[in-house]
């Protein structure tokens, strides 16, 4: 109560002063000396007329102010800064502008020179130039300043002249700055945006909600022609694909905000390319669709190095055949079908002859020609595979008609036997063939290779053939497999063992040495023959291994033996094909003897003269550096094979061994005229000779009489344990020294 009666004594005063500064002013009018020409009816309505204005002139003012207040509000909420500049003085007075640093003081134009980034500055100034000459309207520019942290925030400043002299020189200029720095940044990153869009290489379509085209990039109109306004406005399309498809597509769109599917789409020559398209949707804060997205990427490319990849995977890069992949998949398909078919696999006898002695060059060069040959061979309907170095494999289709097949396998056995003509060399090959039936002898692709496989086998061993698959080969197979896993198991076990058969001389019946043989004991399966074993061990290289046992258990039973005083000879020891063209093999040998200090003398090395005559020069250097280490060298089974006299006179041996089959058949004249040749060519090259498979007297007796100084065989003992040996032998000193004490008697 009493606040409004203050206010109501507040407003009665002024209204009290102002009416008596009327008066006054009124009275001064009245009675001033030109009031004398004016009618007094003029002067009794100027009063009241004056009285009106004054009132009507504080009504204006109090508006104003309030005006005033409200946008001085208004500003202070927008946060903008307000600025008045006197451009005469040089002073600026600015509100709201507590993130902004002070101006400078000395008159600068503009007025905040300082604090503007000097690369922003000449944009500025020629801004400002332009409104002050009349240029613009407005002046507006956006720059960095510093603000009271010293960092640099982008402002939009904009003023206007208000205030010109009397020559319309620009005296006073107010007007706002707005702080844009986030505006600016999101503008960075649509530019940003923007500029990605219009260089990425993927053609991109954007959408509205009612899928009409409103923007493409530059690379869309690239690869898909036409001008860009063409496009705009227009219904999304994909030529070739029927409306129904699209909108099946928006309908996708909408349920899972995304697809993505390979298409082909003519380009801007109408040729159809493999695309990869991907569409999705653009929601905005409240979840509605806005546009969509459309995203085409040429994936020819991509396709032609896959569609080469494929190639490469499935063909063979030596002779451009299908390879092995190739054959597995297609011989799967072929499976499928109710139908029958016949599978050949063959491969090249002694191929690895060639490879080692002329080069893999040549080798290669050599499949190459045969794939060619061989090719133009097979019907149109079948399919020919390199299945890995020379093995390959012709599956015919659609027939089981055993004279075509048997036809087939005929010309292609012939067609290899051709000689080839190459770098100066005619080469003569031969191959085995395995042939297996759909659905008789398999029915998935691996059973009908491994049956394949083992027909192919069978045939091998009687060469140049082809062989048709059947159950005894398959037992076979199964038993050869089982033996191979237990001379694996039997080498991890020590479950080869050595037994020794004794060399006799043929006048005096005295022991002059031993032959080492291997024995194969398992703990379930007893005694396995060498004659299975061996030869499987030679194919698989696990005979490299077995040849090392024997050696050190024989280097360790004679070390002993000559210890205890029980023998003085020679061990004979077999040297496999495979050990013999290992690289190392001295230092082999020379480690196992230096492991039981066994003197090089005492060991004998067998080697067949197959083995030597496969690269004679090769194995006279290697026979040359075991001999030059004291070890005596025999060749056994002398005369079964190819030996040539030439090279024979060349091998530094110490031995022959007469082969059982030439004793055997001593019996007849022939036979016995055989034996007398090699005994005779042995003594000529001043070597020693052993007759081995001596069962008979009737043998010895001959033998004797051929001057065949050493035998060796059942007549004298079968092969022994080491601990039955070692019994034989102290039986051998015993006679020995028996006869020592009938003659000193």
């Amino acid at each position: 109560m009493q606040s409004n009666t203050k206010k109501a004594v507040v407003i009665a005063s002024g209204i009290l002063s102002f009416f008596t500064s009327s008066c006054v002013i009124a009275h001064e009018v009245l009675f001033s000396e030109s009031s004398y020409f004016l009618p007094l009816s003029l002067i009794s309505l100027l009063l009241p007329l004056s009285l009106f204005v004054i009132f009507k002139l504080i009504r204006s003012q109090r508006k104003l102010r309030i005006s005033e207040d409200r946008l001085k509000s208004s500003f202070l909420g927008s946060g903008d800064t307000l600025w008045d500049w006197n451009i005469v003085s040089g002073e600026l007075t600015r509100m709201n502008d507590g993130q902004f640093i002070e101006q400078d003081k000395n008159a600068t134009t503009p007025p905040n020179r300082k604090n503007i980034h000097p690369s922003d500055l000449p944009r500025v100034e020629l801004l400002l130039k332009q409104h002050f000459s009349g240029h613009t309207a407005f002046f507006e520019a956006s720059y960095r300043t510093k603000d009271n942290l010293g960092r640099w925030r982008w402002v939009l400043d904009r003023g206007k002249v208000i205030e010109t002299d009397s020559n319309l020189k620009p005296t006073r200029m107010t007007g706002t700055v707005k702080d844009i720095s986030r505006i600016k940044t999101t503008e960075e990153r649509l530019n940003l945006f923007a500029k990605c869009v219009e260089n990425l290489s993927d053609a991109i379509a954007i959408c509205d909600r009612n899928f009409k085209v409103i923007d493409v990039n530059p690379s869309f109109v690239t690869f898909f022609g036409k001008k860009r306004e063409l496009y705009i406005n227009t219904p999304f399309s994909l030529h070739g694909y029927k409306p129904a498809y699209v909108e099946k597509l928006k309908t996708l769109l909408i349920e899972k905000g995304h697809w993505q599917e390979e298409l082909k789409l003519p380009d801007a020559k109408n040729e159809l390319m493999p695309i990869d398209l991907s569409i999705d949707v653009v929601k905005n804060n409240n979840g509605q669709v806005t546009h969509f997205v459309v995203l085409y990427s040429d994936i020819s490319e991509r396709k032609q190095a896959e569609s080469e990849l494929q190639r490469l995977s499935n063909r063979d890069r030596l002779t451009g055949l299908p390879n092995r992949n190739q054959f597995f998949t297609n011989l799967k398909k072929l499976a499928t079908q109710k139908s029958h078919h016949a599978l050949l696999v063959f491969d090249l006898d002694n191929f690895k002859k060639i490879n080692d002695s002329l080069g893999h060059q040549l080798g290669d060069m050599l499949l190459c020609r045969l794939a060619n040959r061989l090719t133009k061979l097979t019907r149109q309907q079948d399919s020919f595979y390199r299945l890995g170095g020379d093995e390959f494999a012709l599956v015919m289709v659609g027939t089981n008609d055993i004279h075509k097949i048997t036809t087939t396998a005929k010309e292609f056995l012939q067609e290899i036997t051709n000689p080839f003509h190459m770098s100066g060399h005619e080469l003569v090959i031969t191959s085995s063939v395995g042939v297996v039936l759909f659905p008789e002898d398999g029915n998935t692709p691996e059973i009908l290779l491994k049956n394949a496989d083992t027909a192919m086998y069978h045939a091998k061993q009687q060469g140049n053939r082809y062989l048709f698959f059947n159950d005894t080969m398959n037992r076979q197979a199964v038993k050869r497999l089982q033996i191979e896993n237990l001379m694996r198991f039997g080498l991890k076990e020590d479950h080869f063992c050595v037994f020794y058969q004794p060399k006799m001389n043929t006048e005096t019946g005295e022991l002059v040495g031993m032959e080492a043989l291997v024995r194969f004991i398992t703990p379930n399966k007893g005694l396995i023959s060498p004659a299975q074993f061996i030869p499987i061990a030679e194919e698989t290289g696990q005979i490299i291994e077995i040849g090392e046992v024997v050696l050190d258990k024989a280097c360790a039973d004679v070390k002993r033996w000559l210890n205890q005083g029980l023998f003085s000879g020679r061990v004979a020891v077999n040297l496999s094909a495979k050990q013999f063209a290992l690289p190392d093999l001295t230092a082999r040998i020379d480690a196992i003897l230096q492991k039981h200090a066994l003197p090089s003398y005492f060991l004998e090395l067998e080697i067949t003269e197959g083995t030597v005559m496969d690269d004679p020069k090769e194995a006279i250097a290697i026979m040359k550096s075991l001999s030059a280490r004291g070890i005596h060298l025999a060749i056994d089974d002398f005369g079964t094979g190819y030996s040539s006299l030439a090279y024979l006179k060349q091998f530094p041996l110490n031995t022959l061994k007469v082969d059982k089959a030439f004793v055997d058949d001593m019996a007849t004249e022939r036979g016995r005229n055989m034996v007398d040749s090699i005994v005779t060519i042995a003594h000529n090259l001043d070597l020693s000779v052993v007759a081995e498979g001596v069962e008979y007297a009737e043998q010895v007796d001959i033998l004797s009489e051929l001057n065949c100084e050493t035998i060796q065989g059942y007549y004298y003992s079968k092969p022994l344990s080491a601990e039955h040996f070692e019994e034989f032998l102290a039986k051998q000193q015993g006679r020995q020294t028996n006869k020592l004490t009938l003659v000193k008697s």
